[in-house]
C-alpha cells in the first residue's frame, strides 16, 4: 500500500492554492468545534501515526490553531509507567477517549503497542496476535458510544525523515526534538513498514487514511478536509434554549 503512494502527494499540486484553502479549511474546523462543544453528542478522537519526524506534532499546532482549548485535548502516548504496564495494554487508552463535546487527539496510540514489540521483539508473538482484534473490538465499542475515530498515518519518505532528523541536530531552535534513539530506530525502518502494512490490512474496520506528508501544507490539506467532512456528518446543531425565564 505504502510503496504505491507518493510521499510528496505527486507533482502539479498548487501550493498557493492549497495553502490558501487550508486557512479556509482550519477556519472551518474552529467553527464547528465550537457547536460540537456546546452540542455535547458526539466526541471526535483523532489518532495521529507515523514515523519520527513525520510531522505529528506540527499537524496538531497547525489545524488545531483556531481551536478553543476548552473542547480539545491532546495525549502523547509514550513508554508505559510501570503501573501502566502492569494493567493490560488499552487500560491507559480508555482513560483518554473523548467525553462527548470534545475533540481528544492521540499523538501516537495504542497502535505502539502492536510496532514497537513487534520490531523489538520484546513481547511473545501470541501475545500481539490477540492484540489486532482487541484493538478492532476497542474501537469498535467507543464508537458506539458516539465517537467518531478518524486515523491518519503521516506518510513521509526515508530521504524526508533524514533532512528533518538532521535539522534537530544542526538547527539549535529544534535541538529540544532531538532524541538518540530516533536514529536507532530509523535502523529498523524497513521493519516498522512492514508492521505498519499488516495494521492498515487487520485495523481497518475503521479505515486508514494515508496521508502523503513530505509537503506540510498538502498534509494540512487532505487531513483538514477529512476532519470537516466528519463533522458535517454529525448533523450538528445549536442547542436550544434551556430556560424557565425566556
Amino acid at each position: 500500500m505504502l510503496n504505491g503512494i507518493d510521499p510528496r502527494g505527486g507533482k502539479d499540486l498548487n501550493k498557493k492554492a492549497i495553502k490558501d484553502e487550508n486557512e479556509v479549511l482550519i477556519e472551518e474546523i474552529a467553527a464547528l468545534q465550537k457547536v460540537l462543544f456546546a452540542e455535547e453528542k458526539h466526541g471526535i478522537l483523532i489518532i495521529l501515526q507515523g514515523v519520527d519526524a513525520a510531522g505529528k506534532d506540527g499537524t496538531v499546532r497547525t489545524i488545531f490553531s483556531g481551536i478553543n482549548p476548552l473542547g480539545c485535548q491532546v495525549h502523547s502516548f509514550k513508554k508505559p509507567t510501570e503501573e501502566e504496564f502492569a494493567h493490560d495494554f488499552l487500560w491507559r487508552v480508555y482513560q483518554n477517549t473523548p467525553a462527548k463535546g470534545m475533540i481528544q487527539v492521540f499523538n501516537r496510540s495504542h497502535y505502539e503497542d502492536i510496532l514497537v514489540p513487534s520490531v523489538l521483539g520484546f513481547i511473545p508473538k501470541e501475545e500481539i496476535e490477540k492484540r489486532y482484534e482487541m484493538i478492532n473490538n476497542f474501537e469498535k465499542m467507543i464508537e458506539s458510544n458516539g465517537t467518531t475515530i478518524l486515523k491518519f498515518y503521516l506518510h513521509v519518505s526515508k530521504e524526508e525523515q533524514l533532512e528533518r532528523l538532521q535539522e534537530r541536530v544542526n538547527n539549535p531552535e529544534k535541538h529540544f526534538k532531538h532524541k538518540d534513539g530516533d536514529w536507532k530506530t530509523r535502523e529498523d525502518w524497513d521493519k516498522y513498514m512492514e508492521v505498519y502494512q499488516t495494521l492498515f490490512e487487520r485495523c481497518n474496520n475503521i479505515p486508514w487514511h494515508i496521508i502523503p506528508s513530505d509537503q506540510n501544507w498538502y498534509k494540512t490539506n487532505l487531513i483538514s478536509k477529512v476532519i470537516v467532512d466528519a463533522f458535517e456528518k454529525m448533523n450538528m446543531k445549536w442547542p436550544e434554549l434551556d430556560s424557565e425565564l425566556f
